[in-house]
């Protein structure tokens, strides 16, 4: 639920809202908001809905979004993976070429 709060107060800041803004729109103490941003309080699925309305996005997207410096982050740890993976696949083509032309070489000793 930290990592939640911690979204929720991004996107909150982004909006440049207070606790307050926020937690009047959510018709809730202002404590209670903040047991929220702070992951004290877990969140039911009435008020995920309710936060996701505010900040216009589905509860999917609240649920899954991450800063630029987050994304940036899985981004990069992405390309590198992706890099040894296409690493890993010319190893594998280069090795299946090289049986191919020792079956090959095989097959013309045989003959």
């Amino acid at each position: 639920m930290k990592t939640l709060g911690k979204k929720i107060r991004l996107l909150r800041h982004q909006k440049s809202w207070s606790q307050e803004d926020v937690a009047k729109r959510l018709e809730i103490s202002i404590p209670a908001f903040s047991k929220i941003e702070t992951g004290i309080t877990d969140v039911n699925l009435s008020r995920l809905e309710q936060i996701s309305k505010l900040f216009d996005m589905s509860v999917v997207q609240l649920l899954t979004f991450n800063d630029a410096e987050s994304q940036e982050k899985y981004t990069s740890e992405l390309d590198e993976l992706s890099k040894k993976v296409a690493e890993r696949e010319k190893e594998v083509i280069d090795l299946q070429k090289r049986i191919i032309d020792l079956y090959e070489e095989l097959r013309t000793v045989k003959i």
